[in-house]
């Protein structure tokens, strides 16, 4: 059975491999922005980059795809969800490195 494309699923994944300093979070952030996804993305001081990505089942489910390949100097070796179910956000923001 599969879920309803106008209900929503939230998640927070963590994005490992060549992800800083290859605008990975621009191009969450624009692709969030192009999908309707709510949330934030940021970088983490173990060189991993961490997103909160919420919205409708097939935007989140295409939004892990393209976290999956990034932007054309990324190297990404794993996407990890790491919670799912969380508060809802609203807007997408980049935030500070944690």
């Amino acid at each position: 059975m599969s879920a309803s494309p106008t209900k929503r699923r939230t998640v927070r994944v963590h994005i490992e491999g060549r992800v800083q300093g290859v605008g990975f979070r621009y191009f969450v952030e624009r692709a969030a922005t192009e999908l309707g996804i709510a949330g934030f993305v940021r970088n983490r001081r173990d060189g991993a980059v961490e997103a909160l990505l919420s919205g409708s089942f097939a935007a989140v489910d295409v939004m892990l795809e393209r976290c999956r390949g990034g932007p054309s100097a990324a190297r990404v070796t794993a996407v990890t969800i790491i919670a799912e179910g969380e508060d809802e956000p609203t807007g997408f923001v980049v935030l500070p490195t944690i």
